[in-house]
């Protein structure tokens, strides 16, 4: 456990932001999961509805540092793929 005044504040800004960091992920990979679950089952503007609500939060991750803007530019271009393809 943290002695110093400064490493307490550390440990409490660093909880806050695992917490902010953790929610960001969890929600963008379930949007995510969304697109591949529409994409699965066949249908194309249920695909792409879903699609439009993932990509803005897939590049707000990257925007605030959650995952790296190689890694959304990569899942958002494979998600675009998949829902081109279906139908």
């Amino acid at each position: 456990m943290a002695n110093h005044k400064s490493a307490l504040k550390r440990n409490r800004q660093a909880a806050v932001r695992n917490a902010r960091n953790t929610h960001i992920r969890s929600t963008m990979r379930s949007l995510v999961k969304m697109v591949r679950v529409a994409a699965a089952s066949g249908n194309q503007e249920e695909a792409k509805t879903a699609l439009d609500r993932a990509v803005p939060y897939i590049d707000k991750a990257a925007t605030k540092g959650v995952i790296h803007k190689a890694t959304a530019s990569r899942k958002i271009s494979r998600l675009v793929k998949l829902v081109n393809t279906v139908g």
